[in-house]
């Protein structure tokens, strides 16, 4: 399979993180250590809140929702990375595509559900009497929907602008997994406008999502601050703490990565894909599960309930 008609290149070879030789095996086990890591994460989280009843709620079920999208989009990533420690890393266009597709498709995915995180703690805080109308089974299925279904479409768009590049003799990807920049980077033919419609689409969905998680968290913090006690606002706060750093850590790393230049370093583009992509995934369950005692009384009632069996 070809990326164009008059590409003759027929599969592309990553680079990798690094080519220092001394540094291949420390970085494969290091990585793999984080990719099992962030596995049984975010199986474990998926597993707790399926298992545990008075986890059944709007906040958990978009958590789980997170966990999926961690887990599905670091393996998209991680392990054709640690491929490219151990030997040359070799992958064919239909292959990239499929990956980049995919990587696409789940980023794109977690960017929503946060913003739909933000939203349902909004909902709980500052409108806590409509919450259970305003946080419905059926308006969190929807919101679901919209999610999943926001980042199919944009992940065809981005696969789609990458069908009309041509590669006509180099075929060496100076980064570990099949990205938007790379490629076009290696294009033989013009890609101003593979780029403005790649801005475009990041642009939306860096832009939209920050204005709703603005806007929500704005009016948060006004009526966390109209609660006249300290307890009160100290667990207003922390149910909001842990989502903020989450949502820091991606935007933050996403924007640095996409909303630059395709001319800019490629060595920025692989450590700033590393912080969204890898270290995310896998620090996603610990933010929301080191102070979270609804998470910590499901534990030990699913470690009961198995050591009672």
């Amino acid at each position: 399979m070809a990326l164009g008609n008059a590409s003759s290149v027929k599969e592309f070879i990553l680079l990798g993180l690094t080519q220092q030789p001394e540094l291949q095996l420390p970085l494969f086990f290091l990585f793999l250590g984080i990719y099992i890591v962030s596995v049984i994460g975010n199986l474990g989280l998926i597993v707790l809140i399926v298992l545990n009843p008075h986890l059944h709620t709007p906040m958990y079920y978009f958590l789980f929702n997170l966990s999926f999208t961690d887990l599905c989009y670091s393996s998209v990533i991680i392990p054709r990375m640690l491929v490219g420690f151990v030997k040359q890393n070799i992958i064919s266009h239909a292959e990239c595509l499929t990956q980049l597709f995919f990587f696409a498709f789940f980023v794109i995915d977690e960017c929503y559900i946060l913003t739909a995180m933000a939203f349902d703690r909004f909902a709980a805080i500052c409108k806590p009497l409509l919450y259970q109308v305003t946080m419905s089974h059926e308006v969190c299925l929807l919101m679901t929907v919209g999610v999943y279904l926001m980042g199919f479409v944009e992940a065809i768009v981005f696969t789609g602008i990458m069908l009309n590049l041509t590669f006509c003799d180099g075929n060496i990807l100076n980064h570990y997994a099949c990205d938007v920049h790379p490629l076009l980077k290696l294009s033989c033919t013009s890609t101003s406008i593979n780029e403005l419609v790649l801005f475009v689409v990041v642009s939306v969905n860096i832009t939209v999502p920050s204005l709703i998680l603005f806007v929500s968290y704005t009016l948060i913090l006004s009526n966390i601050l109209s609660i006249h006690s300290s307890e009160g606002r100290s667990k207003a706060f922390s149910t909001c703490g842990s989502h903020v750093i989450a949502v820091s850590l991606f935007f933050g790393a996403a924007a640095f990565m996409y909303l630059k230049p395709a001319s800019a370093s490629v060595e920025e583009d692989k450590i700033s894909t590393i912080f969204y992509t890898i270290l995310g995934p896998m620090l996603n369950p610990f933010i929301y599960s080191l102070r979270n005692k609804d998470v910590h009384l499901a534990l030990r009632i699913t470690l009961m309930k198995r050591r009672f069996t």
